[in-house]
């Protein structure tokens, strides 16, 4: 049975435009609600995301910048120094030195068991008495025949001697004369041999060979010490002194920048233990030979007054001056090496601006111990990131690490 019309338009459910606009305004809202919890949410992760980094504000180059030709490193060293030893081996009796005690030419310091040489010098004392006296026995001997030999000789000729005596007292003559020659010979042979004793017992004490500092002390008495290395518990030196009057700088410049370099050119030093303190140097020479290994060319740098917080093995940052202060190309600015990272194959540095990232091409200059010069790309005055992630990225955002 088919139900009337009647009775479909009572079930029939009239639509208006009143709710159709009501429903509109509902979902603009919520859409708007929702792109703004999504950007809240990029932008609390943008903010909690930052990358944590160290910074350093770029400076100018050791000596200002407009005078240095090039930076290097290298240590202090003596160009007098030596390891004081004795010439014989035996057992300390004596040391009479301290570290950091200067010393002076010759000055005694230690000394050597020499009972054994005093004993033999004493022998060889007696045995150069004894060949003295019978020296003098055979010259007094010789005397006594040579007036002998005379007296006979007069007898001789007044026909009241004979031939035969005259030549037998001649014989007794030369006899003597040539045991007197060999007992003087004997005599020199031991006087040579007291000479040597007196050597030995020379050796026996270790004397400074020019005067300067105590910087080591390796013996104590009762050890014993040999020129030699003999292993086992010998040493071979008493002491290590250092001529502080020689102290110098030696420095290892890379063979593409040693045709900056010449000999009598100007150089600032700076010590790492007083980095505020500039020394003014000169270049004393720079050795013929280079470092394959290395490929470096090894200068030698002197100081135009030395001064005693300047000492051995002290490491050094030089900076090669020009004569006529014209400004060296590139080198005006310098940044730690942690900082220069490689990208795309270049050498580049993340700058920081208003806590983003920049990413900046630059071109190295010289090394010098853990700093580079940047030759352009940067500027003194810039912050840049010494050290962060690996994974910085451009216009990042960055937080500066706590200490």
């Amino acid at each position: 049975m088919s139900p009337d019309r009647n009775t479909l338009d009572a079930l029939r459910i009239e639509r208006t435009d009143k709710p159709r606009g009501r429903s509109a305004a509902v979902v603009v809202v919520a859409v708007v609600a929702i792109l703004a919890a999504a950007a809240g949410l990029i932008g609390w992760r943008s903010r909690t995301e930052a990358a944590v980094v160290r910074t350093m504000v770029v400076r100018a180059a050791a000596g200002g910048g407009e005078a240095t030709l090039l930076n290097a490193s290298g240590y202090v060293t003596a160009r007098r120094m030596a390891t004081v030893s004795s010439k014989v081996t035996g057992k300390v009796v004596e040391v009479l030195i301290e570290e950091g005690m200067r010393v002076e030419a010759d000055q005694v310091l230690a000394r050597v068991d020499s009972s054994n040489v005093e004993m033999s010098r004493r022998l060889a004392e007696a045995q150069l008495e004894a060949a003295r006296a019978a020296r003098g026995e055979t010259q007094a001997n010789l005397e006594q025949a040579e007036r002998e030999a005379k007296r006979i000789a007069g007898l001789v000729q007044r026909n009241s001697g004979t031939q035969v005596e005259l030549d037998r007292a001649e014989t007794e003559v030369k006899s003597l004369r040539a045991r007197l020659e060999r007992q003087a010979a004997d005599v020199a042979v031991c006087e040579r041999e007291m000479a040597l004793w007196d050597q030995q017992l020379a050796d026996t004490i270790i004397r400074a060979p020019f005067s300067g500092i105590v910087t080591t002390k390796n013996a104590q008495p009762g050890e014993m010490i040999s020129p030699m290395s003999v292993g086992g518990f010998t040493r071979t030196g008493i002491c290590t002194i250092v001529d502080m009057s020689s102290l110098e700088i030696e420095v290892d410049v890379s063979e593409s920048y040693i045709n900056r370099v010449r000999p009598e050119q100007p150089a600032e030093v700076t010590l790492d233990s007083y980095p505020g303190w500039v020394i003014p140097a000169k270049v004393i020479a720079i050795i013929p030979t280079a470092d394959r290994q290395k490929a470096t060319v090894k200068v030698r740098v002197g100081f135009e007054q030395l001064d005693p917080r300047i000492l051995p093995d002290m490491s050094v940052k030089v900076a090669f001056q020009k004569a006529d202060a014209e400004a060296a190309p590139g080198t005006n600015v310098q940044v730690p090496k942690a900082a220069v990272r490689q990208n795309g194959g270049r050498d580049v540095v993340w700058v920081v601006r208003e806590e983003r990232l920049e990413r900046r091409a630059v071109t190295l200059g010289p090394a010098a111990g853990d700093e580079v010069a940047i030759v352009a790309g940067l500027s003194e005055g810039e912050r840049i990131v010494v050290t962060g992630p690996d994974n910085l990225a451009e216009g990042a955002a960055v937080v500066e690490a706590q200490p």
